[in-house]
């Protein structure tokens, strides 16, 4: 397993509310993996896709939580190109970037 690589210059701080926010964090499509970092203090929740993307934190069908604080590595398709990110309540600031390796 390698380390994680990042993309320098690709990544994204955002303040991320319960309202979705997208970002473009690889626009080469060569990137299979992002690491999440939440600055906040409230959880948040994650999904990569094209550039309609839009993420979920609905009790029934939420996308990937990241826990206050916590920082994650996650695979992602390739051809994806920009991450979403929302709150159920509240509010959250968000670091993402793109790389390779875990």
């Amino acid at each position: 397993m390698r380390t994680f690589a990042p993309a320098y210059g690709q990544g994204v701080t955002a303040s991320v509310t319960s309202s979705n926010i997208s970002g473009e964090i690889d626009r080469n499509k060569n990137r299979s993996a992002i690491v999440v970092t939440n600055l906040g203090a409230t959880t948040i929740y994650v999904r990569t896709g094209d550039s309609s993307v839009a993420a979920s934190a609905s009790t029934s069908s939420s996308d990937y939580p990241v826990l206050a604080g916590a920082q994650v590595s996650l695979t992602k398709d390739i051809q994806h190109t920009h991450v979403a990110v929302i709150t159920a309540s509240g509010t959250s600031t968000v670091n993402v970037i793109a790389g390779t390796g875990i």
